[in-house]
C-alpha cells in the first residue's frame, strides 16, 4: 500500500493499492519534490467518475507506468470533492491553457506548486490525436531535465496570469427589475423549446436556473418563466436521466433529449432537483412534480443515507455486468428479452411500450434506458405499478454500483433543505426526521467549538480538510430551512454562527466580494473566487441567499448588507451569463420581494389551528419567504417578539420592507396576503 491507505476519502482509498507511490496533497509532498529535484504529477478526480476509473486501470495500476512515475515524479492524488479549492485553482489554469477541462485532471507542477503542463484523460497508447500517458510523462521529464529554466518561466507566467484575473464586482448594487428581465430574456434565447433545458449535448439539469424561473414567476406572474421551468422538469422526469424504477436523477444526459444519462447519481443533483420539483408542485399542483419530488427524496433516504445519519456523496456510474467487468450503466439498462424473463410476454410488451425499450436499444449493445416517451394513457395504473415493482425487485438482484460514503458538508446542507421542505409539503414527517438526522451529524461531527466547519467526514470520523464557502453557505441554508419547518430556533442560532464566519473570514471588507476559501486557509497559488454556478450553487451566491434569509429572520442589518453587497456580482453577470448565475438571480428575486417575514403564534406547539397557519405559510411561493412559529413571547425567534394572539386564536403576521400587514387568523386570508405581488 502507498501513503493513501490512511486517508478518509473513498476516492483516495481506491488508489491505495496502486503501484504508484502516491502522496495526498500536503506540504510534505512538495518538500519531497524539492529535495529530490523532481516535478509533481497532480492527478485530480472523484470516486464516481467513469474516466477516472478508466485511467486508473490503464495507467496507475500498470507496473511499468508506475515505475516510471516513481522514478521521475512525486505523484499527488486529490479528491476534488474533499479539496474543491485545489481543484478550482488548477482547473482554472487548465481551462485557461486548453479551453476545456474535466476529470480526471492531470497537471504537472514545479515543487513550488506552480503548474506548467496540463491535460485531462490520457490513454495508454496514442489515440484520436491524443498522445499516450507515457509519451506525456517522457516529454515532461525531458523538458524538466533539459529546459528547466524554460519550464520555470512558463510556470511563473501562468501564475502571474491567474493572479491578474479579477471578478467584475459592482459593490452593493444588487440587481433590479431591469437586470432580472434581461436575464430572463437571455434564458429564453438559449432555451430548447422542443426538448426543454438549455443548450445542446451534453445536457445538465439546470437546477439553479429553474429556481430562478419559479421565483420570477411567483414575483411577477411571468408565464414564460413558469412554462420553461414546467416543461424542462417534465422532459427530465420522462427521460432516461431520471430513474424510472427507483427514483433519483443521474448526473447529466449525453444527448439533447434526456434519453441516455451519464449514470452516476450525485447527492447534490438529487437534493437540488428534489427541492425544484417540490417548488414546482407548490406553484402548479402538478401530480408529476409531486411524484418526482417524493421519489427523489425517498431515493436519497433509501440509498444514500449513512448509518450515522448523514448522506453519502454519490453512486458510481459503473457496476458489475454479471461477468466481473465494471460497465457503465449495467445496473440500470434492459433488453426486451430481460423484460420477458421477468414479466412474461404480455407484461413485457406493455413494459417495452411504456418505458421505451426497443429491439435496437437506446443505449449500447441493444440495451435501453427506461424512460416515459408517451404522455398519454398506455395502460392502467395498477398493472404498471406491478410491472415497476417486479422490475425493481429484479434489478435489486444485480450487483449494485459502488457508493462513495464520504459525507460532504455542503451537499448535506442541500439535502437537509430539500428533505425538510418535502416532508413539510407532503405530510411526510419521516423525511423531516431524516433532515434533522443529517443536521445533527453536521453539528456533532463537522462543527467545532469555534463554529468552524470541516468539509467531510466518513464513518462518523471528521476529515482533515477545512470547510470552504459553499459548506458554510449551504449548511446555513439547510439550518434556516429546518428552523422554518420545525419551529426550532436552535437551527437559526447555528445558521447565525456559520454566517458570522462568512462575514469575518470569507468576505472582502472593502468590496463585499466573497472568496471560496477563508482568509486563514492554506495559501495556494491563487485564492479561489468564483461567483458562477457549477453543479451546485456557487458559494458566493449561496452565501448571499443564506445571509438574506438570516437577516429576514433576525433583522440583522450586517447580514442584509452582506447579502446586498455580495449580489453586486449578479447585477454584472446575471444579464450576460444567466445560465451560470441561476442561484444569484434566484436570491435577487427574494431581495426584490422583500423577502417576506411570516410569524405564526399559537397557544401551544401542537395546536392544530396553528399548524394550519404554519403550513399555509410554508406553502407560499413568495421568493425567499422566511417563517417563524412558536408560542406568544417565545424567545426562539426574533420574529415572534411582541406577537400576540388575536381573540385567543392562532395568528399570523406578515411583514416585508420594514412594513407589516394587519395580523390574520384564517389560513385563506394568510394565503391571500402571501400571494399578493
Amino acid at each position: 500500500m502507498n501513503r493513501l491507505a490512511h486517508e478518509t476519502s473513498p476516492y483516495l482509498l481506491q488508489h491505495a493499492d496502486n503501484p504508484v507511490d502516491w502522496w495526498p496533497w500536503s506540504a510534505e509532498a512538495f518538500e519531497a519534490a524539492r529535495e529530490a529535484g523532481r516535478p509533481v504529477l497532480l492527478s485530480v478526480g472523484y470516486s464516481s467518475c467513469h474516466w477516472c476509473h478508466v485511467m486508473a486501470h490503464e495507467s496507475f495500476e500498470d507496473r511499468a507506468t508506475a515505475d516510471y512515475l516513481n522514478e521521475h515524479f512525486v505523484s499527488v492524488k486529490v479528491d476534488r470533492e474533499e479539496r474543491p479549492d485545489v481543484d478550482a485553482v488548477y482547473m482554472e489554469a487548465v481551462q485557461a491553457a486548453t479551453g476545456q477541462g474535466g476529470w480526471p485532471m492531470t497537471v504537472f507542477l514545479t515543487p513550488d506548486a506552480e503548474p506548467f503542463y496540463f491535460g485531462t484523460y490520457f490513454p495508454p497508447a496514442p489515440r484520436h490525436g491524443m498522445p499516450s500517458f507515457r509519451q506525456v510523462l517522457e516529454g515532461v521529464q525531458q523538458a524538466w531535465t533539459t529546459r528547466r529554466d524554460e519550464v520555470a518561466d512558463v510556470a511563473g507566467k501562468i501564475v502571474r496570469d491567474l493572479a491578474q484575473r479579477e471578478i467584475s464586482h459592482q459593490g452593493d448594487r444588487a440587481p433590479g427589475e431591469q437586470e432580472q428581465a434581461q436575464a430572463l430574456l437571455g434564458l429564453t434565447r438559449e432555451y430548447d423549446p422542443q426538448r426543454g433545458g438549455f443548450g445542446g449535448a451534453p445536457k445538465f439539469p439546470p437546477s439553479m436556473v429553474l429556481e430562478f424561473l419559479l421565483r420570477h414567476h411567483a414575483r411577477t406572474g411571468a408565464e414564460g418563466a413558469l412554462e420553461m421551468a414546467r416543461d424542462t422538469c417534465e422532459r427530465m422526469a420522462r427521460g432516461g436521466i431520471y430513474d424510472q424504477l427507483g427514483g433519483g436523477f443521474a448526473r447529466y444526459s449525453v444527448d439533447r433529449d434526456w434519453v441516455v444519462p451519464h449514470f452516476e447519481k450525485m447527492l447534490y443533483d438529487n437534493a437540488l432537483l428534489c427541492r425544484v420539483y417540490a417548488h414546482l408542485w407548490r406553484a402548479t399542483g402538478s401530480d408529476l412534480a409531486r411524484r418526482v419530488a417524493l421519489e427523489t427524496a425517498d431515493f436519497m433516504v433509501r440509498e444514500l443515507r449513512t448509518s450515522e445519519g448523514g448522506f453519502a456523496s454519490a453512486l458510481d456510474a459503473d457496476s458489475d455486468d454479471g461477468s466481473g467487468r465494471q460497465v457503465e450503466g449495467a445496473y440500470y439498462v434492459w433488453t426486451p428479452e430481460q423484460l420477458r424473463r421477468v414479466l412474461g410476454d404480455d407484461d413485457a410488451g406493455l413494459a417495452a411500450q411504456y418505458f421505451g425499450v426497443t429491439d435496437e436499444g437506446t443505449f449500447e449493445h441493444g440495451q435501453s434506458v427506461l424512460q416515459l416517451p408517451q404522455t398519454e394513457g398506455v395502460a392502467d395504473a395498477g398493472r404498471i405499478a406491478s410491472v415497476r415493482s417486479r422490475l425493481l425487485a429484479e434489478r435489486a438482484r444485480r450487483p449494485a454500483p459502488g457508493r462513495d460514503d464520504k459525507v460532504v458538508a455542503a451537499w448535506n446542507g442541500l439535502a437537509v433543505a430539500a428533505l425538510a421542505e418535502t416532508g413539510a409539503y407532503f405530510d411526510r414527517p419521516d423525511l423531516t426526521e431524516a433532515a434533522l438526522g443529517a443536521a445533527d451529524l453536521l453539528v456533532r461531527v463537522h462543527l467545532d467549538e469555534h463554529a468552524r466547519l470541516s468539509r467531510t467526514s466518513k464513518d462518523g470520523r471528521v476529515g482533515p480538510n477545512a470547510g470552504v464557502l459553499e459548506d458554510y453557505a449551504d449548511v446555513a441554508e439547510g439550518f434556516l430551512t429546518l428552523a422554518s419547518v420545525t419551529g426550532e430556533g436552535v437551527w437559526l442560532d447555528f445558521a447565525g454562527l456559520l454566517l458570522d464566519q462568512v462575514l469575518t473570514r470569507f468576505t472582502d471588507a472593502g468590496t463585499g466580494a466573497l472568496f471560496d476559501t477563508a482568509a486563514d486557509a492554506e495559501q495556494l497559488i491563487r485564492r479561489p473566487q468564483d461567483p458562477t454556478d457549477n453543479a451546485t450553487p456557487s458559494g458566493w451566491t449561496a452565501a448571499a441567499g443564506a445571509l438574506l434569509g438570516y437577516a429576514a429572520q433576525t433583522g440583522s442589518e450586517a447580514h442584509r448588507t452582506g447579502a446586498e453587497r455580495a449580489l453586486g456580482v449578479v447585477k454584472t453577470l446575471g444579464p450576460r451569463v444567466p445560465r451560470f448565475m441561476g442561484w444569484g438571480l434566484a436570491v435577487a428575486e427574494a431581495l426584490l420581494d422583500g423577502p417576506r417575514e411570516v410569524a405564526v403564534v399559537g397557544p401551544a406547539r401542537d395546536d392544530e389551528r396553528t399548524t394550519a397557519l404554519h403550513r399555509t405559510a410554508l406553502l407560499a411561493s413568495a421568493p425567499g419567504a422566511v417563517v417563524a412559529r412558536g408560542v406568544p413571547d417565545s424567545d426562539e425567534f426574533p420574529l415572534l417578539a411582541d406577537r400576540v394572539l388575536i381573540d385567543g386564536a392562532p395568528t399570523a403576521y406578515v411583514c416585508r420592507g420594514f412594513v407589516c400587514d394587519l395580523p390574520v387568523t384564517d389560513p385563506a386570508a394568510l394565503q391571500a396576503r402571501l400571494s399578493t405581488p
